[in-house]
């Protein structure tokens, strides 16, 4: 009764909360932590730099689409244009900064500006002097570095601009080092023309993925928001597990993971499904930290889940080389695994407090959801079949790109059409227009878009949809921009070791060490992304770690792809870890909890995502890749099945450890046992997987005879 009471209590007050209000609060929470967060102005700069971000949007389509042709350096460099044309003004305006500030902002965005057009209109003589600059080049070349280095401070504080800029002097000064850390020595003339100039420093493949793949499913993501797909989401999760055991925690964690599927950042997904779920798991007898915990811990994993990834996964595969559903493949077990976990944890929380699920009756139907936004799903089972039919990213994300807003256009027009059955004669032939898209190009799609526009002008809701699609390109292109300044400022460092051979120094230790242990290789790789991650976005954090880390355990061994997982995997769990957390200090202000014990509960909710990746190297079967040596023992479809048998045990048995509860409340005995089976399964040493299960078994018969002789039953599993 209580619970269904507090699900009452929650709703009524859910329905009274005016969607403004709650939209400002969201906007107010995200923008402690993310400077963007809030729309664009009502001011006279407001309105230009809206128009500047919609301009950004339209030229980023065009060229993705090949509507406009340009060469990938003068496409590079106009993005990366745009970007500091747009960060200096509309931080400026968002802080509501006097006069002199915003002139400055201003001056600085036009700094930007002129290095983009220099580029472009000398990109032919550019070429012609490659590696033999002119000073007005030079000149040029130190703008770009500075006003890159000046936006990721502006945006994302110091920790990127330093470790870029330590990267930096080490190749103007490198030389003056003791061995083995020196290097040849370079001219300024030629780090400037190789940082600021071709395909190796701020225009390297970082800002190539930025400008391409990142953009336009970014832009994806905006459209299908705005369109209610989180709305979506949340009633489905919802209908599925509210009413299971501790429903309120598990709808944190579906919905999330629905969420992870359209969106890149973390930390908005924190505080976008964060702002429901948080404070109805509290309602529900949660403790503050651990709901709070759960919905960081399910909301950067929304980054691990494809078909997006956080846009890693597209970075990865141009800097592998492979196939994109290479990737997603390698992906996909590891990111189930982690869902399941903490699906398990929650579960166990809620036995241990007696905590029941939402009342059935009051839940929204996941069938009437999906009955009224079903059109919503197409564009993102379009994008996944094409991904895996082995078509490019780029075009897969502007054929989904140009589906969503096929929809969105036509779902308006088709309300104000009479009848059912128009409207199904309606939608099939948009269907086949967007099919002819296949045989005949992006002219089909173009035209049937012109079309749309100009029939949804002519009546008021169609002019409301429009301005919807006009606000999803603006507020997409804003929130691209963190993202393309970390990737333009990252290819400094990248332009760094690929100029002095940074990397192999480092790769050298990672090796030498893991010639005595390979496990102590792996530690030192997971603190180096942990500590890196602590200041700087998931992006930067596998783009840096994996071009120092990657060849070197693929020195060791380490398939390619699985090393390279490995390296994300902590990029992502650093925003959980403490002293910094970003997705708990996120969550705080949400859950009224302090970030830190946010933090220590988002690890234990999070603890297969510590476990998966060092269990994937052992056994790179998890992965769905070749290699290790149970494969080679029991053959590889026996492998896989094999490791994923053993890593649910483990999960299980370490989850009953940290929560200290299965079907009853565990002793410090039980406890103790339970988390010594999880550690010797994970340790894949000879023997260990013998004794792993053998304390499993023991573990399961004192648990087994605790309940009989004390009488104790499980919680029940609904209300």
């Amino acid at each position: 009764m209580g619970a269904a009471r507090a699900w009452s209590d929650f709703r009524e007050e859910s329905m009274h909360d005016d969607i403004k209000t709650h939209e400002q609060a969201t906007a107010a929470e995200l923008s402690k932590h993310d400077a963007l967060t809030q729309a664009f102005p009502k001011t006279w700069d407001g309105r230009i730099l809206f128009a500047i971000a919609l301009a950004f949007s339209i030229f980023q389509i065009a060229t993705a689409a090949h509507l406009i042709d340009m060469p990938s350096q003068i496409v590079r460099a106009v993005h990366v244009g745009f970007v500091t044309v747009l960060v200096f003004p509309l931080l400026a305006a968002m802080a509501g900064s006097s006069g002199f500030a915003k002139a400055i902002a201003w001056g600085l965005a036009l700094l930007g500006a002129s290095v983009a057009f220099y580029q472009t209109y000398e990109y032919a003589d550019l070429l012609v002097r490659a590696g033999d600059p002119l000073p007005r080049d030079i000149v040029f070349g130190v703008v770009a570095l500075g006003v890159v280095f000046a936006a990721a401070w502006a945006l994302m504080g110091p920790a990127l601009p330093i470790i870029s800029g330590l990267f930096l002097a080490y190749s103007l000064l490198g030389e003056y080092l003791p061995p083995p850390l020196d290097h040849r020595g370079y001219d300024f003339s030629q780090v400037i023309d190789h940082m600021a100039y071709g395909t190796e420093g701020i225009y390297g493949i970082p800002t190539f993925v930025s400008s391409t793949y990142i953009f336009l499913f970014i832009l994806f993501g905006a459209f299908l928001e705005k369109a209610g797909m989180i709305r979506l989401f949340t009633d489905v999760s919802l209908s599925f597990v509210g009413s299971r055991r501790g429903g309120a925690a598990k709808v944190a964690i579906v919905s999330s993971g629905l969420m992870g599927t359209i969106s890149g950042s973390g930390v908005a997904n924190v505080v976008t499904t964060g702002q429901f779920t948080i404070p109805l798991m509290k309602s529900f007898g949660y403790r503050p930290a651990f709901a709070g915990g759960v919905e960081a811990t399910a909301s950067m994993g929304g980054q691990l889940m494809p078909p997006v990834m956080g846009a890693v996964a597209f970075i990865m595969a141009e800097t592998l080389g492979v196939e994109y559903h290479e990737i997603v493949k390698a992906a996909i077990i590891p990111a189930v695994l982690y869902f399941a976990s903490a699906f398990w944890m929650v579960h166990l929380e809620a036995g241990k407090y007696g905590l029941l699920g939402l009342p059935k009756a009051d839940l929204p139907s996941a069938k009437a959801a999906i009955a009224e936004q079903w059109y919503l799903i197409l564009p993102l089972a379009a994008l996944v079949w094409l991904l895996f039919s082995g078509y490019t990213p780029l075009f897969a994300g502007t054929v989904g790109l140009a589906f969503t807003a096929l929809l969105i256009l036509g779902s308006s027009i088709a309300l104000g059409l009479p009848s059912n059955i128009i409207r199904i004669i309606f939608w099939i032939g948009l269907g086949l227009v967007a099919a002819a898209f296949f045989q005949f190009g992006i002219g089909v799609i173009v035209g049937a878009m012109a079309l749309l526009i100009a029939v949804n002008a002519l009546s008021k809701g169609g002019r409301e949809t429009l301005a919807m699609c006009r606000d999803a390109l603006a507020e997409g292109a804003k929130t691209a921009l963190p993202v393309a300044v970390a990737c333009a400022l990252v290819g400094v460092i990248i332009g760094t070791m690929t100029l002095t051979g940074a990397a192999n120094t480092f790769g050298q230790f990672i090796v030498s060490v893991g010639g005595k242990s390979l496990f102590l290789s792996l530690l030192l790789t997971m603190v180096t992304c942990l500590v890196l991650g602590m200041g700087i976005p998931t992006i930067p954090n596998y783009i840096i770690t994996s071009s120092i880390a990657g060849p070197a355990l693929l020195e060791l061994g380490v398939p390619l792809i699985v090393s390279h997982m490995f390296v994300f995997y902590f990029g992502i769990l650093a925003d959980l870890t403490p002293p910094v957390a970003l997705a708990c200090f996120a969550a705080a202000p949400i859950a009224r909890e302090s970030g830190l014990k946010i933090a220590i509960q988002a690890i234990k909710v999070a603890a297969a995502g510590f476990v998966i990746p060092f269990m994937a190297v052992y056994s790179p079967a998890l992965m769905l890749q070749d290699g290790g040596a149970t494969a080679a023992a029991i053959g590889y479809p026996a492998a896989v099945a094999y490791i994923i048998l053993k890593t649910g045990l483990a999960i299980g048995l370490w989850g009953a450890a940290v929560i200290g509860f299965v079907v009853v409340r565990l002793g410090v005995v039980e406890r103790l046992l339970a988390a010594a089976a999880a550690f010797t399964l994970l340790a894949a040493l000879p023997l260990t997987d013998e004794i792993g299960f053998a304390l499993a078994v023991v573990f399961g018969l004192l648990v087994w005879r605790r309940a009989r002789t004390a009488g104790e039953k499980p919680a029940p599993k609904v209300a």
